[in-house]
């Protein structure tokens, strides 16, 4: 939903002031990173619908932000 996406921007936007600008490319590496074990788990789920919601964002990312070090590496 919404939440999502405002969670979403608000990471890229964060992980942009803490690391290099990099704009919207930003944005995309953030979603990989949510989505990257779902897209391991599609052919498992099927046809099933899943809702991505901020706390779903939130679990991906984790404290990835305050980890500097690996942030620049995975982010």
């Amino acid at each position: 939903g919404d939440d999502a996406i405002d969670e979403l921007a608000r990471v890229a936007a964060a992980a942009n002031e803490q690391l290099e600008n990099i704009g919207a490319r930003r944005l995309h590496t953030v979603l990989e990173r949510v989505l990257d074990e779902l897209s391991y788990e599609a052919t498992e789920i099927g046809a099933q619908t899943v809702k991505i919601t901020a706390t779903y964002v939130r679990e991906r990312i984790g404290d990835l932000l305050a980890d500097r070090d690996l942030s620049r590496h995975i982010l």
